[in-house]
């Protein structure tokens, strides 16, 4: 589970025009018009092709709790790819991101300053640029931390810098302990 990459799909599939499939047989007919036949559809999922075509043809209905998770990953991954990259296009070039967070949070500095890490609840809108940084590495597939690597820059500009305004000599911010995260577009 991927806590940045995770939110960063939540904060996408905010702005679907209409709501992804619900059920199980409605979900795997869809994977199976995506991916043009049950038996990929089997092989991704790691069940038999014989179990698809039931669910396809409404025969079985209600899956183990997680065959669900991965079907429904699936279908979440899938839905309305048109919408999903203008979202992201808006946010990358115009519209940017807003982080919630509540995270240990400090940064280096030189001496005599008020470094130290403390618990903080921040909402902040971060500039495009950063958005267009977080959903590219998360498509070239960066990990987590790479992503909070990403975020501690953009918060370090944007919370503690105010864009260049002061703290000009902070070197690095430290981003851990994460309780809670989310983005929004």
């Amino acid at each position: 589970m991927s806590l940045f990459g995770d939110s960063l799909d939540a904060a996408v599939q905010k702005v679907f025009t209409r709501p992804a499939p619900k059920s199980a047989p409605a979900q795997m007919r869809y994977l199976v018009k995506q991916l043009k036949g049950t038996k990929a559809v089997a092989q991704m999922l790691r069940i038999s092709q014989r179990t698809v075509e039931r669910y396809v043809k409404d025969q079985i209905k209600k899956p183990r709790p997680d065959l669900a998770a991965r079907l429904e990953g699936e279908v979440k991954k899938r839905w309305q790819p048109q919408i999903r990259a203008q979202a992201r296009q808006k946010a990358a070039t115009t519209g940017g991101i807003v982080i919630d967070t509540r995270a240990r949070i400090g940064y280096v500095a030189p001496i005599g300053t008020s470094d130290e890490d403390r618990l903080r609840h921040l909402t902040v809108a971060l500039p495009p640029r950063y958005a267009a940084r977080l959903f590219e590495a998360k498509e070239q597939g960066a990990s987590d931390q790479q992503l909070q690597q990403i975020a501690a820059e953009a918060l370090k500009e944007v919370y503690f810098q105010d864009g260049g305004r002061r703290a000009g000599q902070l070197e690095e911010v430290r981003f851990t302990d994460i309780e809670h995260l989310e983005f929004d577009l």
